[in-house]
């Protein structure tokens, strides 16, 4: 008798396992994640596009098997997919949130992905509606804070008031991640809980921030600036965390980062 897949391991042949424990009606005991999509430009045609990084991290240490949702809001809603997943991710991207979509008249800096916008918004509703875990990162911290009613401010690499929270423009890839500052953990929040250290070192590669936080998000991390770098809630019952710095750079180097994924691994599960 065909065996499902284990959790953690792959099959020699995936696509005739999936078959045979299909017409079992026996499904994966990994749970599925899904990933949103950036509109990106490949050559010259747009192309649906998530950066390896933040797949591999989800999928090795939240031990989960995963599924790109693309951001074509023109043709799928968000709830026709939310429902076959268990949990929802929204990553970081070069690209803003268009200030109109928290009520800032200014035209502000791009690039902007305004169909993004629109399918974040819809996963957003869908995912709190379905009871589904939803995490964030970078640009998906500040688009959950957005779609829940927040706003932001777009000066974090050049207010005197705060410091530098991006590295300077003429820095090469590689050395974007290598800025890095501490940020607070509150205490009696999750991430202070699971860490169990007041103070974590983190990278930082935003030019944009919270402004005012949404209503019912509870803040688990403060830059030195007073800057809201993490929050959590549990809208509708199912956890929620979104953090401002970047966990799926060189997860593979750095255990709190892999910690985050693992927070992730047990919200899909229904631990968190």
């Amino acid at each position: 008798m065909p065996r499902p897949l284990s959790r953690g391991s792959l099959p020699e042949n995936p696509l005739a396992l999936a078959d045979e424990n299909r017409q079992l009606g026996i499904m994966s005991a990994r749970p599925v994640l899904g990933i949103i999509a950036c509109n990106r430009t490949v050559g010259v045609e747009t192309a649906q596009a998530v950066m390896n990084r933040y797949a591999t991290a989800a999928m090795q240490y939240a031990d989960c098997a995963a599924l790109i949702i693309p951001s074509l809001p023109d043709f799928m809603r968000a709830a026709e997919v939310v429902g076959r997943l268990d949990g929802v991710l929204l990553t970081g991207t070069p690209s803003n949130v268009e200030p109109a979509r928290y009520g800032d008249g200014a035209a502000g800096e791009g690039p902007f992905d305004p169909d993004r916008d629109r399918m974040m918004i819809g996963l957003v509703e869908a995912v709190i509606a379905a009871q589904r875990p939803l995490f964030g990162i970078c640009r998906g911290f500040q688009e959950i804070n957005v779609a829940m009613g927040g706003t932001l401010r777009r000066d974090t690499s050049v207010s005197t008031a705060l410091l530098s929270h991006h590295a300077p423009d003429e820095t090469d890839f590689d050395g974007l991640f290598d800025h890095h500052h501490s940020v607070e953990l509150v205490d009696g929040g999750l991430l202070a809980a699971t860490y169990g250290t007041p103070v974590l070192e983190v990278n930082s590669v935003h030019y944009q921030g919270i402004g005012q936080l949404a209503q019912g998000l509870s803040v688990e991390a403060r830059a030195p600036d007073g800057l809201i770098e993490a929050y959590s809630a549990r809208p509708n019952g199912a956890p929620l965390l979104a953090v401002q710095w970047h966990p799926e750079w060189a997860t593979e180097d750095s255990g709190e980062s892999q910690t985050y994924f693992h927070l992730l691994g047990r919200a899909l599960r229904g631990e968190l």
